[in-house]
């Protein structure tokens, strides 16, 4: 999905499955916040049925059509969000904060008290909106990774 959304859609959040595998991938894959220098951590990325499976991931659809708008996968142990990701069309829509409601929900249903996020360094400012405190940073792991993180905790209330 590139094209921007003309109005934001009826939104459910539901159970990623492994059927949403290559939509999540290419979620992934296109998004724009990985151009340029940030490219080299995703190109390749695959979020495999496997994945899906093992975490706890969930995907943020058009209640329309079931269009993948976004998604996130949580860790349980250790407690970390791995993946969020907003399709470029849908972005500016409320829908990340509505995947960080939809997270900290499920963080604190699963007896979590705090979730650790390594954020994509452009997004740090989407989590600290949502209530995330940095906690330091994560330095660069090349060949994948060359520039240093922002690690911060989200805690559970």
């Amino acid at each position: 999905m590139n094209a921007p959304l003309a109005r934001a859609p009826d939104i459910a959040v539901r159970r990623a499955t492994a059927r949403d595998a290559k939509r999540l991938t290419r979620l992934v894959r296109t998004s724009r916040a990985y151009e340029g220098p940030y490219a080299p951590m995703v190109d390749g990325y695959r979020v495999g049925p496997d994945y899906i499976e093992t975490h706890e991931v969930y995907a943020a659809v058009s209640a329309d059509d079931d269009r993948v708008l976004g998604f996130y996968a949580l860790i349980l142990d250790p407690p970390e969000l791995d993946l969020m990701f907003v399709a470029d069309g849908a972005q500016g829509l409320g829908i990340g904060r509505r995947l960080a409601t939809h997270l900290t929900d499920r963080a604190r249903a699963a007896g979590l008290t705090e979730v650790r996020v390594v954020s994509h360094p452009p997004s740090e400012g989407f989590y600290r909106s949502v209530g995330a405190e940095p906690l330091g940073t994560v330095p660069a792991n090349p060949p994948a990774v060359c520039w240093d993180r922002p690690e911060l905790v989200l805690t559970v209330r």
